[in-house]
């Protein structure tokens, strides 16, 4: 099948293939199979042929069950032992690395694959358009391989590596080949290529008189395996992975494909959480001020803090036959302020 990518998807949907992959339930390749299978059916019609566009309102099912809405995109690295199979599952019975997965994972799939006897970096995902993207040789990253092997080579037969070489009737392109050691009967090698073909490393080694015995990947683009354990897995946090997957495969915040989001038709609606306060490791809800009293209660007594209720003192009362002026006397010869008269003194008249 060839690694050309189909053609765009126009407003009448998505290829059946390519929802599928999103969805992780494998990846597009794997996912045509399964049409092709009749393990696929959309609105009660099971499905022969990939050539099918369907939109959210469609129904999905794989295997009878309802296919769920696509998550946000997300991936892993994985240190692969020796002696597990890349599959999700073998007909001999023999381990294989989703058996040693943790259950939190969910269903992921790989990008690439390692063989039997080989270890190293392997990416895990849960969006098999991802996986996909990763893995075509026009994507352009580099794979970078740890190689132990028996026998011995020239500097000048790993140099002509880099105009490719041709196997038993299969053409590799460029490798890069770097002789770091010689230890007895064995040298180590670190090699770089671009494509991953099927045992690539193995048959190149071969056909240079070399016999691999221990084969180790170290990268793949950007993604080291560093210090990560024999066996464990770890998840690339969304930032870091947001930004060495550029424009080739764009993100948005949320984690979703640039331009996809949460379906609309079955995204959980989020409603704003109150404000809280932090009390210790336990997050309590900030109590609301009240704004009244409930009809038929008994209005809530004031507050008993004298300083932010402080009363005002009354002015005490005028006397009988006392006008208001006279109470507003001042401490100096008790003389009334200026211009207040009382209502018991006459106004004099002015001579003319």
């Amino acid at each position: 099948m060839s690694d050309t990518p189909p053609p765009e998807d126009g407003p009448a949907g998505e290829r059946i293939a390519k929802v599928l992959a999103r969805a992780g339930v494998a990846s597009r390749r794997e996912a045509e199979r399964l049409i092709e299978q009749g393990r696929i059916s959309v609105n009660g019609r099971v499905l022969t042929s990939p050539a099918l566009k369907v939109t959210p309102a469609d129904e999905i099912r794989f295997d009878d069950e309802a296919l769920a809405a696509p998550p946000p995109t997300r991936l892993w690295r994985h240190h692969k032992p020796v002696g597990r199979l890349t599959t999700h599952a073998d007909p001999e019975g023999r381990e294989t690395v989703f058996d040693h997965l943790p259950e939190e994972l969910g269903r992921v799939i790989s990008v690439g694959r390692l063989d039997l006897n080989s270890e190293g970096l392997l990416l895990l995902t849960n969006d098999g358009a991802l996986a996909r993207a990763l893995e075509l040789p026009a994507t352009g990253w580099k794979r970078r391989y740890r190689v132990r092997a028996y026998g011995d080579v020239k500097d000048a037969q790993l140099e002509a590596l880099k105009n490719g070489i041709t196997v038993e009737g299969v053409s590799y392109g460029p490798i890069e080949a770097q002789l770091d050691r010689r230890t007895g009967a064995n040298v180590w090698l670190t090699m770089t290529l671009r494509e991953g073909k099927n045992r690539e490393i193995r048959n190149v080694m071969r056909a240079l008189g070399l016999q691999v015995n221990r084969l180790m990947r170290t990268a793949y683009g950007p993604f080291q395996l560093g210090s990560l354990k024999e066996g464990d897995t770890e998840e690339l946090e969304l930032s870091v992975l947001r930004d060495q997957l550029g424009r080739l495969y764009p993100l948005d915040e949320a984690g979703y494909p640039a331009g996809k989001g949460a379906p609309a038709s079955r995204a959980k609606r989020v409603t704003k959480p109150q404000a809280s306060t932090q009390s210790g490791d336990a997050l309590t809800e900030k109590p609301r001020r009240k704004t009244g009293s409930k009809s038929g209660w008994a209005k809530p007594k004031p507050a008993k803090n004298a300083a932010a209720h402080k009363q005002t003192p009354r002015k005490p009362a005028a006397k009988p036959g006392k006008g208001a002026g006279e109470a507003s006397r001042t401490a100096k010869g008790g003389q009334t302020k200026a211009g207040s008269k009382g209502p018991g003194h006459a106004h004099r008249r002015r001579k003319p």
